[in-house]
């Protein structure tokens, strides 16, 4: 699927669930962001990671959280922000998950709007301003998603894409 694709079928459903049941908010800037992680991460395609066998990895959703990753700490975390947490547990209630790193991993893979509001708690959780521009964009990524195998060649395509679909979209 494609950047503005996911971003019209998928994020902004996600997006206006993640806000109505938690108030996870949401902006263009973070809408960017995780659009080019989705992205980077999944192609805008995969709701688990593919390794190269073609068998699944240990990654899920769309943003490719981990069952110890920093989408799951955004509720089972005792040293981020109580704000996230309390957030993050309500995302789970109200997607009736319980609150536990093998339910919120295992549910992620096919509930966007829980994957959707605990990768935008993850975001939240940096104390850092989003940033606007790529290599920006980049560090941050690498500091909040920690990926495996990040990839650094595919992070322009997926961010000018982001920019473009998000763009177009508020014009």
């Amino acid at each position: 699927m494609t950047h503005a694709e996911f971003l019209r079928r998928v994020m902004r459903p996600a997006a206006a669930w993640a806000e109505m049941e938690a108030g996870v908010r949401t902006s263009p800037e973070a809408m960017r962001f995780l659009l080019a992680i989705a992205g980077q991460e999944s192609e805008c395609t995969h709701r688990y990671q593919v390794l190269a066998s073609g068998n699944p990895g240990p990654a899920r959703s769309f943003y490719q959280g981990e069952a110890m990753g920093g989408m799951i700490l955004c509720v089972t975390s005792r040293t981020l922000d109580a704000k996230i947490t309390a957030a993050g547990r309500r995302l789970c209630e109200a997607a009736s998950v319980r609150p536990e790193a093998a339910h919120i991993w295992r549910a992620i893979e096919g509930h966007d709007g829980l994957a959707h509001g605990l990768a935008r708690l993850l975001v939240l959780s940096d104390p850092a301003p989003l940033p606007a521009r790529q290599e920006e964009a980049w560090r941050y990524y690498l500091r909040t998603w920690r990926p495996g195998a990040p990839r650094p060649e595919k992070w322009p395509r997926h961010w000018q894409a982001a920019g473009i679909a998000v763009a177009a979209e508020t014009a």
